[in-house]
């Protein structure tokens, strides 16, 4: 550990004192500290993020009236829903476990295959998603806001340039402004921001194992990951073979296995684990990607420091922005 700064050319932070010189080290790597979002004061931004939260808690979006975005991404259960797969129309389960949506906007595409590039382009994916949300198609989807009292009012104030000011990329760009504020800084910011006594002795202990261990060769940055793609299985195979990650997307043979590397934000909140779900608790999932990606037996006391130190990783979503709206247009 002592030369490991030097090994990853990290540059030393020179701005604060540390008495821990190898944490100090170390910390370059994560960039800089995430800062909480707050709603935007200019009218027409703030009336389309407000759009964006009515739209984003619609279960009307969908065929049968009782799915919405936040029925698999819960603002008030760190952007998922628990689920190993979440339910769609008519029963259906999906075939991946469905990804937070919290802090998602600053991944570099989204879906475990990078579908989709942005947020406000996935968002319009899940609504005509025949297991999902099942809308048929997305003049079915502006056919029936424009049905319902209230919206046009609301699409008008939040794209007072477009005409019509419903559409299917409004409604999409409405979510993707919504979700922009989904920003949950935590304990480890304050860390990155100099204050040192943040993080407590084990979850210290953690983090530099979880350096040490090569865990940050995927999940670095300050979001710790969502920023590559990464093979699932580098020095020992995956179980599950049948879902074959951006391969499924490209068709190209170098892209077998390979998804994108999640976010480790929140991730004591956000179980069952990995695209298949395969892990329901994070002490497994730490073992799992120590054998299959590192090739590494890590010990129970190992593993233990190192989800300590991932539960420092929990953030929390602001009510303000959390909360569903008050009221639905024609209710």
């Amino acid at each position: 550990m002592k030369n490991l700064a030097t090994i990853l050319t990290f540059s030393v932070i020179t701005t604060f004192s540390f008495a821990d010189e190898e944490v100090k080290a170390l910390l370059p790597v994560f960039g800089e500290p995430l800062k909480a979002a707050k709603l935007p004061k200019d009218s027409t931004e703030r009336a389309k993020v407000e759009l964006g939260r009515s739209l984003y808690h619609e279960k009307r979006l969908s065929k049968d009236n009782t799915i919405s975005c936040n029925s698999c991404h819960k603002t008030d259960g760190y952007g998922v829903d628990g689920e190993k797969f979440s339910l769609g129309f008519n029963d259906h389960r999906t075939g991946r476990n469905s990804p937070t949506s919290f802090n998602a906007f600053m991944h570099l595409s989204q879906f475990w295959d990078g579908r989709a590039p942005t947020v406000e382009e996935q968002a319009k994916g899940p609504i005509l998603a025949g297991g999902e949300m099942a809308m048929p198609s997305a003049d079915a989807v502006v056919e029936k806001l424009n049905k319902i009292e209230g919206y046009e009012v609301l699409f008008k104030k939040a794209f007072p340039k477009s005409k019509p000011a419903i559409t299917y990329d409004n409604v999409g760009d409405a979510i993707g402004a919504y979700e922009r504020l989904f920003i949950t800084p935590s304990r480890f910011d304050k860390l990155l921001a100099g204050k040192e006594k943040a993080l407590k002795e084990k979850e210290l202990k953690g983090f530099k194992k979880f350096v040490s261990a090569g865990c940050v060769a995927c999940h670095t940055g300050n979001l710790l990951g969502g920023n590559t793609y990464q093979k699932l299985g580098v020095a020992k195979a995956w179980p599950n073979q049948k879902d074959q990650g951006r391969f499924d997307l490209t068709k190209k043979e170098e892209d077998k296995m390979f998804f994108k590397v999640p976010s480790l934000r929140n991730i004591a909140k956000t179980g069952p684990y990995f695209h298949d779900g395969s892990s329901a608790e994070l002490e497994d999932a730490v073992k799992r990607m120590a054998e299959h990606q590192l090739g590494k037996d890590l010990t129970k006391e190992e593993i233990s420091d190192i989800v300590a130190f991932l539960e420092s990783l929990t953030g929390k979503l602001p009510k303000s922005i959390a909360a569903a709206p008050k009221s639905f247009p024609g209710q």
